[in-house]
């Protein structure tokens, strides 16, 4: 009988061994976590709430950065003066000619309509519009022609970028599509986005799948125009993304700046030069999961 009790008292003192042993196990340090290899030639993550560093890869390398660009384009109107979002902004026919002489993503803008400022920028961000941008452009810079009233819009995106104190940053058009001297780094453009982030109808846009602007035409008449889609997949195949915004073109690659929120904490970051769509999609995936796991 007592020979029995002491087996039993063992098998009872091995199976809270296992157990502790298995708790143990499940406490491993953050660390432990496998750094994720990525395609993208770039790549940078960090904690949003205290910007500490998470991964990075060539975080500091300057790149084309393509459509990304339109972060700080949105950032710069969000920061005017006197913003109103229903003020109405006239589509000319400059912003058509701009999107077809460069083969350019756009939100279908039809010359003549009245869109408003907060349409504009769903049609910036969503459907990542050039056509927006250069509206954007022309009614937020200033000047008394069109071409200095977008330089001097791209001149207050550099601003914006030295106030942050990005050193490896730098504008020479309000979507990306440059002229030589358009670029940033993961870290930077990471950064942008997190400050961009601050404001609360940025972050509505950026975490909206999709967006039906009605604009007022020539005559006066509504036009329901034709649903904007957000470019950004990661919004319908990783559970918590919050943003932010894709990019892509001929030097840029597939670039991705992206947010998710989980449990209470917000991880975000860039990929710049990936290789596809999907492959930015999965190198961003990766880095957030990572990212997570670290904080």
């Amino acid at each position: 009988m007592k020979g029995r009790r002491l087996r039993r008292a063992a098998v009872v003192s091995a199976t809270a061994g296992a157990v502790l042993a298995t708790g143990a196990l499940a406490a491993a340090p953050a660390q432990a976590v496998t750094t994720p290899s990525i395609v993208a030639k770039g790549g940078y993550v960090m904690n949003n709430s205290n910007a500490k560093t998470l991964y990075t890869k060539a975080a500091d390398t300057k790149r084309s950065t393509g459509s990304t660009t339109k972060i700080m384009t949105a950032k710069v109107v969000l920061a005017a003066s006197n913003l109103n979002l229903d003020s109405k902004v006239t589509i000319q026919k400059a912003y058509s000619d701009y999107v077809v002489a460069n083969n350019a993503s756009q939100a279908h803008l039809i010359v003549g309509d009245k869109v408003t400022v907060r349409q504009l920028l769903y049609g910036l961000m969503l459907p990542s519009g050039c056509d927006a941008a250069y509206a954007l452009a022309d009614k937020f810079g200033s000047g008394s022609t069109r071409a200095t009233r977008v330089k001097s819009f791209i001149g207050k995106m550099n601003t914006a970028a030295k106030n942050l104190g990005l050193k490896n940053t730098h504008f020479d058009s309000f979507d990306g599509i440059g002229n030589g001297s358009n670029y940033s780094t993961p870290r930077d453009l990471t950064k942008i986005a997190s400050s961009a982030m601050k404001n609360s109808m940025f972050r509505t846009i950026v975490k909206t799948k999709s967006y039906t602007a009605k604009t007022v035409t020539k005559t006066g008449s509504t036009r329901t125009m034709a649903a904007w889609t957000n470019t950004n997949g990661l919004l319908s195949s990783y559970s918590g993304t919050i943003g932010v915004k894709t990019g892509s073109g001929p030097e840029a690659k597939y670039c991705l700046v992206f947010a998710a929120t989980r449990g209470g904490k917000t991880v975000i970051g860039t990929v710049l030069a990936s290789s596809s769509i999907a492959q930015r999609e999965s190198d961003a995936k990766k880095l957030m999961t990572y990212g997570f796991a670290k904080i």
